[in-house]
């Protein structure tokens, strides 16, 4: 078990979900934390990690690093999304194990259902069907990460845990308009076509300057940054967004997630998952940290003989409930206190029309969300605004 004198390696603490579980951990009293910038760790350099992990010998890690975006970059960088998530994840995971850390949690996406999953959409709806093409190398990036952590698992006997998180919102989300959420996004674009109305190029320049775009900051000139934001939706008054509006989705505070995830990485062991618990630990050579020994695990091939097959190990994480594209704009607008038009276009993709997850295991492994997304977006658009001060 993890104390409070364990060295935590949190991989992107400063992304939007591996900076909330950074404080979330703090504040419980974990202070022997571990955290590099992108620039100090590449984490698709093996050798780089591997350094890495012979220099901090970590007790235990978060993998809350990736590379992400929304529909256009998921749509623009497909070979990206593929090969940098997967070499993320095979460096951190197979040096975690090389170097004997104790409790790995993954972090991945709830994209990895199929594109018509049955809704809610349960643990065990994994590859039964074909998935969402826009969001494809991704998904199969995260599947890869899961399916390695279930598979040292059953094969080394670690005790590493996959959660996969629904759309996440929240302080220090990306706002960059090309390769951001929908959310961000949206807000963003909302925001920007209320000053443009309101004549304020002060808070127009700090914007640009704080997130270009396009290589466009606030000195550039009133036609280019007009010119540059019509080419996202953004107008005087008026927003144009991508799709038709109707797709439904489900988000959770950044914050909520963290708590989530530091829950499970506390509490939750891999024996919890599978359900160990009800078989003699003869079987399966369990141990009292939740970890599998080694010498005795007969799981080759991913199934244990007196288990049968063993799969989908992995935790959704949500709130189970959600809302429309539409509706949520319309929270948006409200926030920013918008009095302007959005419009939807709907020559433009909509990506999967439903997303919601089933979130029953997480219930039962005594986690429930507390941010409501009526809240949330208010709470968002503040710390947004703050963040150009």
């Amino acid at each position: 078990m993890l104390n409070k004198d364990s060295k935590i390696y949190v991989a992107g603490h400063h992304g939007l979900v591996g900076s909330a579980i950074w404080n979330n951990l703090r504040q419980r009293g974990y202070t022997n934390l571990v955290g590099r910038t992108h620039k100090e760790l590449d984490l698709t350099d093996q050798l780089a990690v591997r350094r890495f992990f012979d220099e901090e010998r970590p007790d235990a890690v978060v993998l809350a690093a990736a590379f992400v975006g929304g529909i256009m970059a998921n749509s623009l960088y497909r070979a990206d999304f593929i090969m940098q998530n997967m070499k993320m994840q095979c460096n951190v995971i197979s040096e975690a194990y090389a170097h004997g850390v104790k409790k790995l949690l993954f972090l991945g996406s709830t994209c990895i259902y199929p594109k018509n999953a049955p809704q809610p959409m349960k643990e065990d709806a994994l590859l039964t069907s074909p998935l969402e093409y826009t969001n494809e190398e991704y998904a199969i990036a995260k599947i890869a990460g899961l399916k390695m952590c279930e598979s040292y698992n059953l094969q080394y006997g670690t005790n590493y845990i996959a959660v996969m998180p629904t759309n996440l919102y929240g302080p220090n989300d990306n706002f960059h308009l090309k390769n951001s959420h929908v959310m961000p996004a949206m807000m963003r674009k909302i925001y920007l076509a209320k000053l443009i109305h309101d004549g304020n190029w002060t808070a127009i320049s700090r914007d640009l300057d704080s997130r270009p775009v396009e290589g466009v900051d606030g000195g550039a000139s009133t036609d280019d940054i007009l010119r540059v934001l019509a080419k996202y939706g953004i107008y005087d008054n008026r927003v144009v967004l991508w799709g038709t509006g109707k797709p439904l989705r489900e988000f959770l505070w950044s914050e909520d997630m963290a708590d989530a995830s530091v829950h499970v990485l506390l509490n939750v062991n891999f024996s919890d998952i599978i359900g160990i618990d009800k078989y003699s630990s003869v079987h399966y050579g369990a141990t009292t940290d939740g970890t599998v020994d080694r010498n005795h695990s007969a799981g080759r091939g991913g199934a244990i003989p007196s288990l049968g097959e063993i799969r989908n190990c992995h935790i959704n994480v949500g709130t189970g409930k959600e809302l429309t594209i539409r509706e949520l704009s319309e929270l948006a607008v409200k926030a920013v206190g918008f009095k302007g038009t959005v419009e939807f276009d709907d020559s433009k993709p909509d990506g999967t029309m439903r997303k919601l997850i089933d979130v029953t295991k997480l219930h039962s492994l005594g986690w429930t969300h507390k941010v409501e997304i009526e809240d949330g977006v208010q709470k968002l658009f503040e710390w947004y605004r703050e963040s150009l001060r």
